[in-house]
């Protein structure tokens, strides 16, 4: 009797703590609903009936065992399935080659594939979630992620930045989404009023995030309150405008420069271990503290050498120890990292003025009257129109002081002849550099017969050249055996340093406390004052748009506004022209790549021109040409030829144009800006080597 009154006790507590269930000691557990029909006749009968319940729940745990091993083991291979269609989504042929090229054009089958491996994922979260499958299938997510940071950098696995990381990360937050708007629609389906009350504004918010966000009426706006004009009749070039612009909903979420509280003025601690690793030359020693880095300009193998790595090469045998004299058949080191005073290193860079150079140039100028006595070239990878005026407003801010002009001055700055223009249906031919690069500086295909630099006629006419880049290579075109490279610039800075931060990361890429770029304007900025007297001419190239959150271009805006504010304060910018331009706008894989979003950004490159104080020019002609021209459907060949017209002046007219056995400064496949472009003439279609046709 005591015993059966501990076990009434017992159920009364358990019903009064949970409700509808009975806990019993054995760990079964008794519906509370059915207790009233289990008879306690006797202890015997009570221990009698239990052993029979847990014979039975052992046969069901072996079963539930042989369930959750099958169903562990599909949740494997979806995890392999899953990964083998996102492997085969990466874009194989990111570095350009031409046999990838048509690999390039199945970006529907890449869209599937992508899509599939969310699909799976998603399902494998479900399963995860709902405790079907084990929960150590996240394993399978760490070793993936820790594979993907430490090795793959591209589908090469060393060339193109975390792209391959960026677009794993989208695949995983887009299938953690599915998994949540799955969860609410269930929740919908089987909860009341309040719970599906908010389930359908959560639902309403992910429909306006994923599939229908805020509208694009600022994706056509430029400067000073401008937009792009569509008149097909009297621009021909129509542009299509994206139906969605998704940046404005994760706009800033991608910023893994601020997520990761990233700061250029950490710097790397091993800098000095890595210089020496770095050094194969006979000069260098355990003891060197400042190190001189050879000068990349006035080397026979820059001309024909094949090997793009040939200058990381010649860099590390002919290092030199600043401690000690300079041998006198090294010309002194224009980039110099000096660790005496700051264990962390100290970049000092000093621009080497060539008096005789100076002399001898001008005794070309007299050959010439060139539009423009100056040309500035601000070349950045990787930047659309759009993204431009979105990250880059100040210096944008600069360019937009000089738009408004009447009767050939500037109305802001009367005694000036600042005039800027804005380019809205500029097109990119390919979606990599190394594809539009030689259209920019060449003037024609990278496979034509002979290529020649727009150096050697700016050399002809009397102009200094200058040239600095973030990357260690010849030129930002791969090198073909039927490629001739005949002319040098005069002054050359590459980022040879083994300390440069990766190229194509999406965090702030640093060198000694700044900026990669930072370190190239400074370079240029000493170029432009020492050379004032001169005709010059100088290229800067940089990759900071070159990745996919469209996030890092933001913290150059500085840099280059503080450059050029600077020279024109100092009145350098006199008979000057500044180009700030792209290739092609941004396309790798990042949050913005599953919505197609890039399609209209790649193909629309930024172009962004300042012309100045030539009086030689024909302000109700060619300024009026050139003004029309910026709703025209223009491409890199105009560009190459507008800079060939400012060199040449009145002159250009008379060019030839350039041919397969003969190479002249004139592109055949292009105008100046300054010439009248019968736009309704003018079709993508025309160019057959043009990817992408946003303009009909």
């Amino acid at each position: 009797m005591m015993n059966k009154k501990k076990n009434i006790q017992k159920t009364r507590k358990h019903r009064r703590i949970h409700k509808n269930e009975i806990k019993i000691k054995t760990s079964l557990i008794i519906n509370a609903n059915k207790i009233d029909n289990y008879k306690y006749s006797s202890r015997e009968k009570f221990i009698q009936g239990n052993q029979k319940i847990k014979i039975k729940y052992k046969n069901q745990k072996n079963l539930k065992s042989i369930f959750k091993i099958f169903f562990n083991g599909i949740g494997l291979l979806l995890f392999i399935i899953s990964y083998y269609f996102y492997y085969l989504s990466l874009d194989k042929c990111l570095q350009g080659e031409d046999e990838c090229t048509k690999k390039l054009k199945w970006i529907q089958l890449r869209l599937n594939q992508y899509i599939i491996s969310v699909v799976i994922i998603t399902i494998l979260f479900a399963l995860i979630f709902y405790n079907i499958i084990s929960k150590l299938h996240l394993i399978h997510f760490l070793i993936t992620f820790i594979c993907f940071y430490k090795y793959s950098h591209s589908v090469y696995f060393h060339d193109h930045g975390a792209y391959n990381l960026i677009g794993l990360v989208v695949v995983i937050i887009l299938s953690l989404i599915f998994l949540l708007i799955l969860k609410l629609f269930f929740v919908f389906l089987k909860n009341k009023y309040r719970y599906k009350f908010v389930s359908i504004l959560l639902l309403i918010f992910f429909y306006n995030a994923l599939i229908d966000p805020t509208n694009c009426n600022d994706w056509p706006k430029g400067l000073n309150n401008t937009y792009i004009e569509n008149d097909k009749n009297k621009y021909g070039c129509q542009i299509r405008f994206p139906k969605k612009c998704q940046y404005k909903v994760i706009e800033y979420t991608q910023d893994l420069s601020f997520l990761s509280r990233k700061s250029c003025s950490n710097k790397k601690k091993n800098a000095r271990k890595n210089i020496l690793e770095f050094s194969k030359s006979p000069n260098i020693n355990e003891n060197t503290t400042k190190f001189g880095f050879p000068l990349t300009n006035n080397e026979m193998g820059l001309i024909d050498g094949k090997d793009n790595f040939f200058l990381t090469n010649y860099t590390r045998l002919n290092l030199l120890d600043m401690d000690k004299q300079i041998p006198p058949e090294f010309p002194k080191p224009e980039y110099i990292v000096d660790f005496s005073k700051d264990p962390f290193g100290e970049l000092i860079i000093n621009l080497n003025f060539n008096e005789t150079l100076s002399k001898e140039r001008k005794k070309y100028e007299v050959n010439s009257t060139p539009y423009s006595d100056n040309i500035l070239v601000l070349f950045m990878d990787s930047v659309s129109r759009v993204n431009a005026m979105r990250k880059l407003k100040k210096t944008l801010n600069f360019f937009e002081q000089f738009i408004s002009y009447k009767g050939g001055h500037n109305q802001k700055y009367p005694k000036e002849n600042f005039h800027s223009f804005q380019f809205f249906k500029y097109h990119r031919f390919k979606f990599h550099t190394t594809g539009n690069f030689p259209k920019l500086f060449y003037g024609n295909d990278r496979n034509a017969k002979v290529l020649v630099r727009i150096s050697k006629y700016l050399k002809e006419n009397g102009y200094v050249t200058g040239y600095a880049a973030d990357y260690c290579q010849k030129d930002n075109i791969r090198n073909k055996h039927n490629l001739t490279f005949s002319e040098l610039y005069d002054h050359q800075l590459l980022l040879c340093d083994p300390n440069v931060d990766d190229l194509n990361s999406a965090t702030k890429r640093c060198l000694y406390g700044q900026i990669n770029s930072y370190h190239l304007y400074e370079y240029i900025n000493q170029f432009w004052r020492k050379y004032q007297n001169n005709r010059k001419y100088s290229l800067i190239v940089v990759n900071d748009g070159h990745e996919g959150t469209l996030e890092l271009v933001k913290y150059t805006d500085d840099i280059i506004y503080n450059f050029l504010n600077s020279l024109y304060k100092d009145n350098l910018l006199k008979d000057t022209s500044i180009f700030l331009l792209s290739d092609h706008g941004c396309d790798m894989p990042s949050g913005y790549y599953i919505y197609q979003f890039y399609r209209h950004t790649s193909a629309l490159p930024m172009l962004f021109i300042i012309i100045n104080d030539r009086k030689n020019i024909d302000y109700n002609k060619q300024y009026f040409y050139i003004q029309e021209n910026q709703q025209t459907f223009i491409t890199a060949y105009d560009i190459y030829n507008t800079i060939s017209n400012l060199i040449y002046g009145d002159n250009y007219i008379n060019i030839e144009n350039k041919t397969d056995l003969h190479d002249t400064p004139k592109s055949p496949f292009g105008k100046s800006l300054l010439e009248k472009i019968n736009a309704k003439k003018r079709k993508p279609k025309l160019y057959k080597d043009m990817e992408t046709h946003i303009c009909v």
